[in-house]
């Protein structure tokens, strides 16, 4: 090896040795000194080890370079190295200017206080911890310089960038530059028309007592307000009574915005009176899901923690829907942090069968739907948080292409997992609503304008649909019957990984919107340790580099998945893991349609109305969201497993209801 040269000013590197030296790893440095200092030192003097010596005290490996020379030392800088094949050299000194951590000033160090620097264990301890990250193949000497490396620039960024970003929980702020697009046909299509061309429900009249009212679709209620047959005011004491009335049980409600709604339901009998009509939503009724801000009101996540939490901006879907006339009743439960059914104050249960819970974050919304406490409500999945509830509670429900609506003061899981979608009645409400809703904000930079094309103008027997081996059989046979082919399908892809993907994508995004949380200990405080808490504390296990790879077999899936699409849309179980993990990640539409009803296992004897809701999905392409509405509301217009009502009012809940409402008013 050549000898190093004299000390003096480095010359200024070509281009591309510049280049390479800026993505030169901070490890390499010390470790080319190393080798180069070793046969220089073992020429000096120093006795060589023996072959096969990996001895030394407390397991450490001992190499040429950490054996005691006599009266040798090594200059401050490690002056010149060669670069592989050049004759150019570099120096720390250059090395330092981009990370900004080797400096000059540091003192003569002998080769064997190098490794003396630190308590001889924290390098054991560190070896032992990197088989928690599949990369426990450094040596001693390579573990000393990633712990100087981490602690000198690793850790010192990571203070720098938090402090920037992450003080505030939520996700609400400072959004990813990088950015997930679900499109599979580029982004530059638009669309062609604002709204839907709706139907308009005909021969709709005013039910005679208030539970037909609460059960009535949105679009008829629509009708009826646009006829002035009943007043938005009117409407909105209909469902708060039946919010009042069921949360007892239900544990659906998280907040009553009933200031709010009659302030809304007032403005919106207003407009009408002045022959202003707003379109279908115009004076209708409706709940969010409780990680949507509404100013003046609690917007709490469904944690402990910011139980008394007020954001005082107004979400992108709160402002679209307020624009239509529509009138926030409530701020419907969701599972803590967006987790499940449990929250602070219980858990939410399923209106068919108030022993099971509604599973789902988005649980408040399902079941409020579901009983007729709400004609719609939002909800957002991540996975599976609106396809879990809206099959358990036996609701419609529109899970839309990712990037369709957009997410802004919307507490955030994942950017690139995040959607906000309806819970309504039928297919056509989900597509009322979802026309609403839909469209792009800047405070959300993955939203865009998805080229949507008309639900209630698609010639479905133009469509080729495929049915999985477990899709429900009769929305098969209905859509055949009706013109649509319909063909055996099989979704193929190579990615076996798909749900640890999903769990990696979403661990990790979700403790960067929360680590300030997790950092001042409130995971101790979760309503269910086995959720989060859990979840999050390994997601500090992910190295960066495979998560980028996760992201990276993502692309892969999303690649496989598009190339197997080769039908309009097809149908399939709704909940199978596997499928709601690789919808999320790939960013696909899903439509959850109630199929039916059976009995519950294990009965209590004597009978009851308790049922089990029976579900299929109509999965569609993304941005082809109007297809699996299409065909949902083509199956629902010959069906009516969509209209049953859960069994409410059954003499055990009435009962139960009344228990609890008299302990509440005593």
């Amino acid at each position: 090896m050549r000898p190093p040269r004299p000390p003096g000013p480095p010359p200024r590197l070509p281009s591309h040795h510049r280049r390479r030296l800026l993505h030169f790893h901070l490890l390499a440095a010390p470790l080319l000194c190393f080798a180069f200092l070793t046969p220089a030192l073992a020429a000096a003097g120093a006795p060589p080890a023996a072959a096969g010596d990996t001895g030394g005290e407390g397991g450490i490996i001992r190499t040429r370079a950490a054996v005691a020379w006599p009266a040798m030392a090594w200059s401050s800088k490690c002056t010149w190295l060669p670069l592989p094949n050049s004759g150019r050299c570099h120096s720390y000194t250059l090395v330092s200017k981009y990370h900004k951590i080797w400096k000059d000033t540091k003192g003569v160090i002998s080769a064997t206080e190098v490794l003396k620097k630190e308590p001889v264990s924290d390098v054991i301890a560190l070896k032992d911890s990197m088989k928690y990250f599949d990369a426990d193949f450094f040596s001693d000497s390579k573990l000393r310089e990633m712990e100087d490396g981490a602690k000198e620039f690793n850790v010192p960024a990571f203070r720098e960038n938090r402090q920037l970003v992450a003080s505030e929980n939520g996700g609400l702020h400072n959004p990813s530059v990088l950015l997930f697009k679900s499109s599979w046909s580029g982004d530059s299509m638009k669309s062609e028309a604002r709204t839907f061309d709706y139907p308009r429900a005909s021969a709709v009249h005013r039910a005679s007592n208030d539970e037909d009212i609460a059960f009535m679709s949105v679009i008829e209620l629509g009708e009826l307000i646009r006829t002035k047959q009943i007043t938005s005011r009117e409407l909105t004491d209909v469902f708060l009574r039946r919010l009042k009335r069921y949360n007892p049980v239900l544990e659906a409600v998280v907040t009553y915005t009933e200031d709010l709604a009659y302030k809304q339901a007032k403005e919106a009998d207003d407009l009408l009176a002045q022959g202003k009509y707003l379109g279908p939503l115009h004076g209708i009724p409706y709940g969010l899901k409780d990680i949507i801000a509404v100013p003046h009101y609690k917007t709490t996540w469904g944690s402990r923690t910011f139980k008394n939490q007020v954001l005082d901006t107004e979400a992108f879907v709160y402002k679209r829907l307020k624009s239509a006339g529509a009138v926030l009743v409530a701020k419907l439960v969701t599972g803590s942090l967006a987790y499940d059914d449990i929250w602070f104050g219980g858990r939410t249960r399923n209106p068919w069968n108030i022993e099971e819970f509604s599973t789902g974050s988005s649980a408040g919304p399902a079941a409020s739907t579901s009983a007729g406490m709400v004609p719609f409500a939002i909800g957002s999945e991540t996975a599976g948080s609106i396809t879990y509830p809206a099959a358990r509670c036996g609701v419609t429900a529109l899970r839309p292409t990712f990037g369709t609506v957009a997410r802004t003061d919307v507490m955030s899981i994942s950017e690139s997992l995040d959607k906000l979608g309806p819970f309504c009645r039928s297919a056509v409400d989900c597509a009322i609503v979802l026309d609403t809703i839909r469209g792009k904000d800047a405070g959300d930079p993955s939203s865009r304008e998805v080229a949507l094309g008309d639900p209630f103008h698609v010639d479905i027997t133009k469509l080729t649909i495929g049915y999985l081996d477990d899709a429900e059989m009769e929305v098969v046979d209905v859509l055949s019957s009706k013109g649509v082919k319909m063909v055996p399908f099989k979704l193929n892809y190579t990615v076996e990984s798909v749900q640890s993907i999903l769990n990696i994508t979403m661990d990790v995004d979700m403790l960067a919107h929360f680590d300030n949380w997790q950092r001042e200990g409130h995971d101790d405080d979760y309503e269910a340790q086995d959720q989060w808490p859990v979840e999050l504390r390994r997601a500090r296990l992910v190295p960066a580099v495979d998560y980028i790879q996760a992201q990276r077999a993502r692309g892969k899936l999303i690649k496989e998945v598009r190339d197997s699409f080769t039908v309009d849309a097809f149908i399939g179980n709704v909940t199978d893991w596997e499928r709601v993990c690789l919808g999320n990640l790939v960013g696909m539409p899903v439509v959850v349609v109630p199929t039916g009803l059976k009995s519950i296992e294990d009965p209590p004897k004597g009978g009851t109305k308790r049922r089990t809701t029976v579900t299929t999905g109509i999965y569609a392409p993304p941005d082809h969201d109007h297809i699996a509405l299409a065909l949902a509301m083509a199956y629902q217009s010959v069906t009516d497993h969509n209209k049953q009502r859960p069994p409410i009012d059954d003499l055990g809940l009435n009962d139960r209801i009344q228990g609890l409402n008299d302990r509440i008013h005593r």
